[in-house]
């Protein structure tokens, strides 16, 4: 009965990770559309976390219920999910300083992703799971020959393994392509409706409260944070609300099936300084003659052919996501101070300010 009542013309869907960049912007679309919205968090004995940002948005005092889990627990998620009609799996283990042991935390996403699958098979009304995937379960091969890859490609493991291939955080990106793989082979194996998105740089404003690493890792110039710089070498980007929008159209279309890129736009090293130098002329943007000596893993593109021809289409650019993202930090005040001398975000690298873990 209580249910019911809660339920919207859209019907109810629940949302892991609502407190991430991603789950929150989700959140917020959802109800836009009239969804009703269940979403996960991570339990705070404390009482100290602040989930007001999700509480105040639009609708949600009618159509918000959040509920208590956690990927260390799978069978905590049997509760949210039970009644739903459409599940968004987001949440996911992030270990980018690498304080963990690999194997604990690919355990950990797969575990929490097959407990939630578990959970949408108990329910007996999930009609489709949406999984948050990530380019780094696709691009990392060692395959430095082709440009652009489509769904068809999967990060390699065994490469990931090596000493420090990419410059990046090992753990996740092993974490994202194994537990992607293992929710797949469960779907196939149980029946049930699961399709993946796999979002490149994610970027453009945000509601959570913390900075999202994505955010963080694209303004690298911006931030003067030189150690991001070699990420950058051909960086594939797709704005939030772009991203939150191709879940949903992935949950309605009833035609798709298996994994779906999605990324709108492909920016070099020397291209985003030359568009952040004339964009943002107040900012110390790194010459093109200073960046000739950056040297990195260059991450092929995605190939995005996959949903376009499913009838998605991409409504921001590289103007939007920037301007978003920058705007957004100002009206925060985090992340950056402006200085007279320097004119420069500078970036307190304190684990407090950054994307918190079960984010995605």
């Amino acid at each position: 009965m209580v249910q019911r009542e809660m339920e919207g013309d859209k019907g109810l869907v629940c949302v892991t990770g609502g407190t991430g960049f991603i789950g929150s912007w989700l959140i917020m679309r959802l109800l836009d559309r009239g969804y009703s919205v269940r979403t996960t968090v991570r339990s705070d004995s404390e009482q100290k976390k602040d989930i007001s940002f999700l509480t105040s948005l639009p609708r949600a005092s009618e159509r918000l219920q959040i509920f208590n889990a956690d990927l260390s627990d799978p069978q905590s998620f049997n509760a949210p999910i039970e009644g739903c009609t459409g599940v968004f799996h987001v949440a996911t283990p992030v270990d980018f300083e690498d304080r963990e042991p690999e194997e604990i935390v690919t355990k950990r996403a797969i575990d929490g992703a097959l407990g939630v699958l578990q959970a949408c098979l108990n329910s007996k009304t999930v009609k489709r799971v949406v999984y948050t995937s990530s380019a780094s379960a696709v691009v990392f091969n060692g395959d430095q020959e082709v440009d652009e890859m489509d769904e068809s490609f999967w990060s390699d493991v065994d490469f990931l393994k090596a000493p420090n291939p990419t410059g990046n955080s090992g753990s996740y990106m092993i974490s994202k392509t194994l537990t992607e793989r293992a929710t797949l082979e469960f779907a196939e194996k149980h029946g049930l409706d699961v399709v993946t998105i796999i979002p490149s740089f994610v970027v453009g404003p945000f509601i959570c409260p913390k900075f999202p690493s994505s955010v963080r890792a694209i303004l690298a110039m911006v931030l003067g944070d030189k150690d991001q710089y070699s990420f950058l070498l051909n960086a594939s980007l797709v704005h939030v609300d772009d991203v939150a929008r191709a879940h949903i159209f992935l949950l309605e279309c009833p035609t798709v099936k298996g994994r779906y890129n999605c990324s709108s736009d492909v920016v070099t090293i020397e291209q985003m300084s030359q568009f952040l130098s004339a964009r943002y002329p107040e900012f110390q943007i790194p010459t093109l003659d200073s960046l000739k000596e950056i040297k990195g893993y260059k991450i092929p593109s995605l190939s995005t052919k996959k949903l376009l021809d499913s009838g998605f289409k991409y409504k921001y650019g590289i103007n939007e996501m920037f301007d978003g993202a920058i705007q957004c930090c100002k009206e925060k005040e985090m992340a950056y101070t402006l200085s007279n001398v320097r004119s420069k975000f500078r970036y307190n690298m304190n684990k407090s300010n950054v994307d918190e873990a079960y984010s995605c």
